[in-house]
């Protein structure tokens, strides 16, 4: 207890110390991370009443209350993502290449907070009872589309917020980590009060739920909003020269190349079905025995909502345990465990409870694993490609909306099928609600075992994420040195990857033996001396075992960083080396010739080792950004390809527009702007790339004369 005590006392003491100065390597207060959170509370309010318009069957409120057909629905829900897919487009784009007053994201928490809680407002309140049906149906469509403008723009732009809080990354992975527990609380709040006012009120499928019990929490939202956005900073590391503004056709290109977006994405495509049962919680209080039960949501929603608790304190140290892949795996083979035990045990309120308990349990690791996935996904692409790409991954992940049209008619089809329509009054009939949740629970089943299927080929571990890392620290080191702007940090960290690399050749994995640990903790623990023997011991193992493992790590990561050193010795980099040579020879802007040819050459070349197939695979690439580079030179007229100069976009972005004539103009020059830049980009790819790669063999050349930097250094450190 006294320990407990101690912790406790110590770790006041630090939130004390550094509540208005972050401790030293860090950039964030505790104040900071407090208002971060409760920022977050005003996130999980302001929306709480737009978060319940859904246009599906399974929402109370434009179905059990509005009275809309399931399939209605789901065409309704067709048309908004039509409409949607430019103005998601519009709003990545806008994202990344404007900045307003006060910050690039904060500004949209506090301008679009209001239009959210004024529109969601207005749509509960229109006399929905006196319109006929194909009135109800457009005037909930256009309601929706409004508020989504808004509240798409509110949501991304405070998940957005939360990556740019720090550019410590340990230190953003704290900061998100303990700002969602404290924000966790909001939803833990409203899935209680709610449910159970619902319930002792007008009811979950009453429309005066929605305009009276609702907008008290998004006026308290909106209050919190308010105060605790302005307490939070942004921290965009702004490079030295302004950001240049990408085409997304080219954004898109670059991010179509990157397989493990087609498996972490295809995932979620064929898995559609897994959400399927999700209503049966909903529904089993709300319809079964006659709605008796309904006020005891609330209480069943709070204590499923513990789960998650829980979860986000375990992830961490699950994920190190088990690896990301492995615990997504895992995660998803309990969930068909789970969704067959609710197939013989979906009648009992208790059972349905502790399966969403177990379920929402594990669905939260996703929480915390998911995010990290693709952040790896982001990090492989950097080091296959030399492109970093991060905002563009949205919009061609739209893609799965486009699927949706077709795959989102699935759930409702088989409502209507099985005799749910407008009247939801049906589901107190016990025989048809049990059929369709049989069905709905089939349907999870199917849809968890296919959205497991793709993560069975995902073999990005977590050694071979770390060892691109290393490789984009040594490229970036070498770039440095070759433009004369390496510092000491950068050659430090780049050189001691190279070392350990070296030492590490021909090295074999040890076994980790745990035997230490295990006699330490068998060690007497009657006296305090013993106990502190004891506890010194089994200390002393850990770190054994931990230094081990590390060294393993290492291991594993090392052919990766020798690889990239010695790549230019290996028959592929030569090939290559030699081609951009080439190319480089006949200038930016080429009339490449007898490109059938070329091509013809390159798809004859043998392909029957790995290596074979990586040579023909880079000749056909070099061929196809020619055949490009060809196409554009003679369809604009060389004379007419020329890189945007930086006076050109200041001048559209310092332009005075006072009219709405005068704001289209400037927004189609700066779109012509980036169409200019685009087409010269891809017209110079393929001189470019040899440029980039000729000067790479240069600098990683010269390794024994930043090797003779480093030891400098070194020297003088010592002698300092």
């Amino acid at each position: 207890m006294a320990g407990i005590k101690q912790k406790i006392s110590d770790g006041f003491s630090v939130a004390k110390k550094y509540w208005n100065t972050p401790a030293n390597g860090n950039y964030v207060p505790y104040k900071e991370v407090a208002s971060l959170g409760c920022a977050g509370l005003g996130v999980h309010w302001t929306t709480t009443l737009a978060s319940s318009i859904g246009l599906s069957a399974g929402n109370f409120l434009v179905g059990a209350c509005i009275g809309l057909k399931p399939l209605d629905l789901q065409i309704m829900l067709i048309v908004a993502n039509l409409i949607g897919l430019p103005i998601g487009l519009f709003r990545g784009w806008y994202f990344d290449n404007h900045h307003m007053k006060g910050g690039k994201f904060i500004p949209f928490m506090l301008n679009s907070a209001f239009p959210i809680f004024a529109i969601s407002t207005v749509f509960v309140w229109l006399p929905y009872d006196s319109m006929s049906y194909i009135v109800k149906a457009v005037v909930v469509e256009a309601m929706y589309l409004l508020l989504q403008v808004f509240l798409c723009f509110y949501l991304e732009g405070f998940s957005y917020l939360q990556q740019i809080i720090s550019p410590n990354a340990q230190e953003r992975a704290t900061v998100m980590s303990i700002s969602q527990i404290i924000y966790s609380f909001a939803p833990t709040v409203t899935n209680f009060i709610i449910p159970t006012a619902a319930g002792l009120t007008y009811g979950l499928n009453n429309i005066w739920t929605y305009r009276i019990i609702y907008p008290a929490f998004t006026i308290i939202g909106l209050v919190f909003n308010y105060i605790f956005f302005r307490k939070v900073k942004e921290r965009l590391i702004i490079p030295k020269h302004k950001v240049e503004y990408v085409s997304i056709i080219d954004a898109l290109r670059e991010v179509s190349k990157n397989k493990y977006f087609w498996l972490i994405n295809g995932a979620g495509w064929i898995g559609f079905l897994e959400g399927a049962c999700g209503v049966v919680l909903g529904w089993s209080f709300v319809y079964a025995q006659n709605g008796e039960k309904q006020a005891m949501l609330g209480v069943a929603n709070t204590i499923i909502g513990n789960a998650a608790l829980w979860a986000m304190l375990l992830a961490p140290l699950a994920i190190k345990q088990f690896g990301k892949r492995n615990l997504l795996i895992m995660c998803n083979l309990i969930n068909v465990v789970l969704f067959i035990a609710m197939f013989f045990s979906y009648k009992s309120l208790v059972m349905i409870c502790v399966i969403f308990y177990l379920n929402g349990f594990v669905n939260t690791f996703g929480n915390i694993y998911l995010p990290n996935i693709n952040a790896d996904m982001r990090d492989y692409h950097q080091w296959k490609t030399g492109v970093r790409i991060d905002g563009m991954f949205g919009p061609l992940g739209m893609i799965g909306t486009v699927l949706s049209f077709g795959t989102g008619l699935v759930v409702p089809a088989i409502y209507e099928h099985m005799g749910l329509h407008e009247d939801y009054d049906v589901l107190y009939n016990d025989a048809m609600r049990n059929n369709l949740f049989e069905v709905m629970i089939i349907c999870s089943i199917i849809g968890a075992i296919l959205n497991l299927i793709p993560y069975l080929f995902y073999d990005l571990t977590e050694s071979k994420h770390k060892g691109y890392i290393n490789v984009l620290k040594i490229r970036a080191m070498f770039e440095d040195y070759g433009d004369g702007d390496l510092d000491e940090t950068e050659l430090k960290e780049g050189m001691e990857i190279i070392y350990n690399a070296r030492e590490l050749v021909g090295s074999k994995p040890q076994p980790v033996d745990k035997t230490a640990l295990k006699n330490a903790k068998k060690l007497p623990k009657n006296t305090d001396e013993e106990k502190a023997e004891r506890k010194a011991e089994i200390k002393k193992a850990r770190a054994e075992i931990r230094s081990i493992k590390e060294r393993n790590e290492m291991i594993d990561v090392m052919p990766i960083v020798t690889d990239e050193l010695t790549k230019f010795s290996t028959p592929r980099y030569q090939a290559q080396l030699e081609a951009a040579k080439k190319t480089f020879a006949m200038g930016t802007l080429c009339l490449y010739e007898n490109i059938d040819a070329e091509m013809t050459a390159a798809k004859a070349m043998p392909k029957k080792t790995k290596e074979e197939k990586e040579i023909r695979s880079d000749a056909i690439a070099l061929v196809r950004s020619k055949r490009t580079a060809v196409k554009l030179i003679n369809k604009y007229g060389i004379e007419n390809i020329s890189y945007p100069t930086d006076e050109e976009k200041e001048e559209i972005e310092n332009r005075e527009t006072k009219t709405m004539r005068e704001q289209m103009k400037a927004k189609n020059d700066l779109k012509a702007l980036t169409k200019k830049r685009s087409v010269y980009d891809r017209a110079t790819a393929p001189y470019d790339h040899a440029k980039r790669l000729i000067a790479q063999a240069e600098n990683y050349s010269h390794l024994d004369d930043v090797e003779a930097m480093y030891s400098k250094l070194v020297s003088s450190t010592v002698e300092a």
